[in-house]
Formats: C-alpha cells, structure tokens, sequence
C-alpha cells in the first residue's frame, strides 16, 4: 500500500512525493521522489477594518509537533502530545499542568480521549493507552495509522491505513472486534475521519462515510462523498480528511480534492455536493458551512443547498488550517503563524495576531472565552478575541 502527503499548498499541482508501503499489510518504509516546482509566494497581509481586539492570556512551551497530531477537549481538560511523545493535560482557562507523561516514542497519530483514559499511536505501530499520567495498556497494530483513536463509551476506537477500524476495550486494551474494507492502492497520508453521532460511529473509508455500530463493526448505512474519476491513484485518491462540520443531524465532510458534501446522518442519505479542490476540514453553523481550499482560496457554502455564499483570496498560498466557527466567531490559521478573524458573512478579515513564526499546527479551538492556538514549535498559546 501506498500513502501521500497532502502538501500545505497547492493547486492543480502535485509537490510532495509519494511514500511506499514495502509489504501487503503494512506500511514498512518511505521513499524520497523527485523535485517540485517553485512553491507560490503567499500572498501578502493587507490593512483591514478591524473589528477584534485580540489579546494573549497565557502561553505553554511543549515540543515540536506535527500534521497528524491533534488536540483533544473534553472534561474541561486539554490534552495535546508532540511528534517525540510527550503527553501533556492542561488546564486551558490559564494553562497550568495538570499531568505530563513522556512516552519517549515518536508519534503517528493523536491524541483521542475522554477526559479519563487518552490514547495515541506511536510510529512503531502501538496504539498507547494512558490515564492519571500513567500507561495502562498499549497493543501492536496491524499497520500504520493517520489518524487520531476516538476514546468513547469505554472503547477505543482506531483507524489505520490499510482501512481496517478496530476496538478495544478501554480498561485492559482487548480487542473487542475489527472491521477491514478494500480500496484503492493509495491512502492520503492525514488523518481521516474517526467520530461519533448518536450511538453510531463514524468512520471515512476511501471516499464513503461508513456509520457502523460501535458494539461490533457491522455497518448501519454508508454514503459516497467522494467519487474517483480520475486516470491514475493520486487523481482518483478520494479519502474523507479529518474536521467535520456537524449542525444538528447534518454532517458535512470534504472528499480530498474532490468534493464537499453534506448529509443527514438520520437517514444516511446525502442532501448536497458540490465540486471542490481542498485537503482539510470543514466547520459550519446553521447558515454556512466554511472551508479553505489547498491554495488558500476561503469558501463559504449556504447551509442549506450547497450555493457558493462567498469567496476570499486575500488569504491564498498561505497554508490554512481548517477555518473554524465556533461562539459566533470565524477564525483560520497559516502556515506563517498568523491567526485570521473573518467576518462569516463575507469572508473579510476583522482581526488578526502572529502567534509564532513556526506556523499553525492544527485547528484552533474555542475553549470558554478563550481560542487555543498550537504552532509546529509546540507553542500552546491562548487568545481572547472582543
């Protein structure tokens, strides 16, 4: 099996190579490839009608991270891990360590929990249970893993690349059932989509998204979001990327470079779809569903019936995080550290502050009054935007 890289920009051009699984269950090594082309200068930053004071209220240093980390909110704690296995459950009113544990493992994939137990995936293929700070069970999977584990209704929940989703027991680590589809050669080397909704969960397999019953695997109903139409594996790679939006029943969700398609996850039928060239997730509220495309061109879609609202390209080749709305505000980060207030109506800039050079690492999160922000250098910084 093969995986790519999706890179921070793009458009209609390939730039990072492709990496090579060196067995039929497993994904062994990596290849270098070739050149690629001279990378678009990101367009610069332009005076704006500032309507967001933002400010810094408390800042952690931890270690460097990397794509396929994320941070996991629940409990009212904040859990993030770095690239060299660091674990770290923070306070995120003002920052202060709850717990630490280091793994001394580099890291694949996380961190998923549940405000008790909290799991990652180590780049030796270990999927690594903690809670209290402690280690209390890990186990060996059988390949490689994008993806952050889903820890809910005492399991754990995993996905790997080879699309086989598997679920352990939470307390002792045992495997409770496993469940592998077939696909195309080529897996997008990012994390794929690993939820819940209700009491299914939910899972993006190539470019369907799979609601399965979280007690066996056996899946309920599934949908296509994502149809391959092209000549060769990257053109017709249509894996679902991580960052859902979900507004009461309906879930919306972008193929890689394909589509974006919302569905009401009810009936599992879907509602609409609409062509679209992106590689990360989406965010929504009952008007519009939000997304940035590979080159940094900000789309927002009406709700309701998939029409294109607005478009903005003050932010282009810049390498954009998933734009994410939460408590009415409308925020997006870069690859050059800056985090963007946009006005959800039209896309215009209200606000902005550089956080740290070393870019925007992952989606930033709202947390209270608060907006955490993590860089690639590991900065955990929290913003009060008024």
């Amino acid at each position: 099996m093969k995986s790519f890289k999706s890179p921070a920009w793009f458009k209609g051009q390939w730039t990072q190579c492709l990496s090579y699984a060196c067995s039929s269950a497993l994904l062994l090594g990596l290849v270098a490839c070739s050149s690629t082309p001279e990378k678009p200068k990101p367009t610069a930053l332009v005076d704006f009608n500032s309507k967001v004071t933002a400010q810094k209220v408390w800042a952690v240093q931890l270690g460097p991270m990397n794509s396929t980390l994320s941070h996991n909110l629940s409990s009212g704690q904040l859990a993030l891990v770095t690239s060299a296995g660091l674990v770290s459950l923070l306070n995120p009113t003002n920052g202060a360590e709850t717990w630490r544990l280091a793994l001394n493992t580099p890291i694949a994939a996380g961190i998923g929990g549940d405000g008790e137990r909290y799991a990652v995936i180590s780049q030796a293929n270990e999927l690594i249970a903690m809670s209290q700070g402690k280690v209390i069970w890990q186990v060996k999977l059988p390949a490689s893993s994008f993806t952050s584990p889903l820890v809910a209704g005492g399991r754990v929940f995993v996905l790997t690349a080879n699309r086989t989703v598997l679920a352990f027991d939470g307390a002792s680590g045992q495997r409770l059932w496993m469940q592998q589809r077939s696909g195309d050669a080529l897996v997008l080397n990012q994390s794929g989509i690993l939820t819940s909704f209700q009491d299914n969960l939910m899972v993006g397999l190539s470019g369907r998204l799979v609601a399965m019953n979280p007690g066996n695997g056996v899946a309920k109903w599934e949908v296509n979001m994502g149809s391959s139409r092209g000549t060769n594996e990257i053109e017709r790679l249509t894996d679902l990327v991580s960052g859902v939006s979900r507004v009461n029943d309906v879930i919306c969700a972008r193929s890689f470079q394909t589509s974006v398609t919302c569905i009401d996850a009810l009936k599992g039928s879907n509602i609409w779809s609409r062509a679209a060239q992106g590689h990360v997730g989406l965010s929504g509220n009952d008007g519009f569903v939000f997304g940035s495309e590979s080159d940094g061109k900000l789309v927002a879609w009406h709700a309701k019936n998939g029409q294109v609202a607005w478009q903005s390209e003050a932010l282009r080749f810049r390498g954009l995080t998933v734009a994410n709305w939460q408590s009415g505000q409308l925020l997006v980060g870069d690859a050059l550290g800056w985090v963007h207030w946009l006005d959800a109506s039209n896309g215009q800039t209200v606000g902005r502050l550089q956080v740290d050079a070393s870019g925007i690492a992952m989606t930033p999160v709202r947390v209270g009054q608060n907006w955490v922000v993590v860089t690639n250098s590991g900065l955990v910084q929290a913003l009060r935007a008024e």
